[in-house]
């Protein structure tokens, strides 16, 4: 079980940090500051985080969205931050230089990225250090989905990327936050965080018919969430993609990789949404 000192959620001892600002549409957060170093997870344009060092192109930062440390090119990184007021809402989109759908496009934007909305203009909305961005696309920023699994379809077939969080690519984690993040609820990067901070247990959950939409399936390095009693949907290298099938004909292909499945758990979004996670608040 992981613990709230985990090296992958802890910053600098004693070293103050600079509040900064995505203004790229993504930016990689590494495990060492080159280029080619693993990508252990990314931050959406308008995601806030904290500076702590620099180290040629690159800066060691922690997400405020999920204390994730890393670090990430400082070239995608900016000031000043001002206050998210929506969010991109549609699956992905683009920012224009202009009000107009014919302008030079800016930069693409996955769903979840975080936009200070400062006027309007027709059917577009100017957000501060981005661009025209279509007003059917966002949604104010405590806009709330009530289905996780509903927003997880929404990027089926997107391909398999290790570490990655957007729309154009994502991990069998980047999937289940971003669904349930969607829907208010805040979970941990990795799937051993998820397995031991979010939501409760389920212990019959091997039982046919125990599991229900939306509770999270988990093996040792693995999660997806359930459609149905049955059916399951997962970021998997199997497929390279986001993908639905059975859950049995999961287990039994899985298992020859990560082993037996370790768990289930079910996440009350209700109650979930009113509480900060401790994993997030300890220090």
């Amino acid at each position: 079980m992981p613990e709230f000192n985990d090296r992958r959620l802890t910053p600098p001892a004693n070293q103050s940090g600079t509040a900064m600002q995505v203004r790229a549409g993504v930016v990689a957060v590494r495990s060492d500051p080159r280029p080619d170093a693993e990508m252990a997870t990314q931050a959406l344009h308008g995601e806030t985080l904290v500076l702590f060092d620099e180290q040629g192109e690159f800066g060691l930062v922690q997400l405020d969205r999920d204390r994730y440390v890393g670090w990430a090119l400082m070239e995608a990184l900016g000031q000043p931050v001002p206050e998210a007021t929506h969010k991109v809402s549609a699956v992905r989109t683009y920012a224009y230089s202009e009000a107009d759908l014919k302008s030079a496009p800016h930069v693409v934007l996955s769903m979840g990225s975080r936009l200070a909305v400062s006027r309007r203009e027709g059917r577009f909305v100017y957000a501060d250090g981005t661009g025209w961005v279509p007003e059917q696309h966002v949604a104010p920023i405590d806009h709330l989905e009530e289905d996780p699994a509903d927003v997880a379809l929404r990027i089926l077939h997107t391909p398999y990327l290790w570490g990655g969080c957007q729309s154009l690519g994502l991990d069998c984690t980047g999937l289940t936050r971003a669904a349930f993040h969607a829907c208010g609820v805040t979970l941990p990067r990795d799937s051993d965080m998820q397995f031991a901070w979010s939501g409760e247990e389920i212990d019959d959950w091997k039982t046919p018919g125990a599991l229900e939409r939306n509770d999270l399936v988990f093996w040792k390095g693995h999660v997806g969430i359930m459609l149905d009693a049955e059916t399951f949907l997962h970021a998997n290298a199997h497929h390279m993609a986001v993908a639905y099938e059975p859950l049995s004909g999961a287990i039994e292909r899985i298992a020859k990789i990560y082993g037996e499945p370790i768990g289930a758990r079910r996440i009350d979004i209700f109650i979930e949404r009113a509480r900060q996670p401790d994993w997030l608040s300890a220090s």
